[in-house]
């Protein structure tokens, strides 16, 4: 990632149109979900949606408090390149050393104190449309490769970068035109709108260098 861009991530991914979508708009990572949602998959599912996209964007399995069993069953079938999940549901989970790890953290007042170097910060309920506490976003950013996520759509995503200065973003039903339908054209929106907004900040970033 240069200076001028911001990694950018699509989640809930269930249609290989929704994914050619967001591989044409060159996002860094695409999310298939395997907690209760309306977007949720089996491995072997996810598995056959994500054959065409290996090696052009990072896969990453989205769960929420999962047993063991469902992850081993995920690692061996879907082959992910990260796991998302609740910062709490790591310890007490096995994990392959070569699988990476994308905690989410959520707004409260009892966060820990010792940051991971990347987190995601997410709404109180994942892809449901809630908005994320900015402020404290921005505090954690300060100290942490923070990706934003929580009700980001192609008309607040600007200002949530400006707002939070993230390492990224993540949008889920932002990019929908219902409940787990992507849309090509609000997929192509937001990823376009993300990048305009870090190439703002970044060429006031050199302004104020000179």
């Amino acid at each position: 990632m240069t200076e001028a861009s911001i990694w950018i991530k699509i989640c809930g991914m269930t249609s290989a149109e929704a994914i050619s979508a967001a591989l044409d708009a060159e996002v860094d990572a695409l999310g298939f979900v395997f907690a209760p949602s309306v977007r949720r998959l089996e491995p072997a599912q996810a598995a056959r949606l994500a054959r065409g996209a290996r090696g052009r964007a990072s896969l990453i399995a989205v769960t929420l408090h999962p047993p063991q069993t469902l992850v081993d069953e995920i690692v061996r079938q879907f082959e992910p390149d990260a796991l998302q999940s609740d910062l709490e549901d790591f310890a007490g989970l096995r994990l392959p050393e070569t699988l990476a790890r994308l905690p989410v953290l959520r707004p409260g007042p009892a966060l820990p104190e010792h940051l991971p170097r990347r987190l995601l910060f997410e709404g109180p309920r994942s892809g449901s449309g809630s908005t994320a506490d900015w402020r404290q976003a921005s505090e954690l950013a300060r100290s942490s490769e923070l990706i934003l996520a929580g009700g980001l759509h192609a008309r607040n995503v600007a200002a949530a970068i400006h707002a939070v200065r993230p390492h990224g973003v993540d949008v889920s039903s932002g990019v929908e035109s219902a409940p787990g339908h992507k849309s090509a054209d609000k997929i192509a929106e937001f990823v376009s709108a993300a990048r305009a907004a870090s190439r703002g900040m970044t060429h006031e970033r050199n302004r104020y260098r000179r």
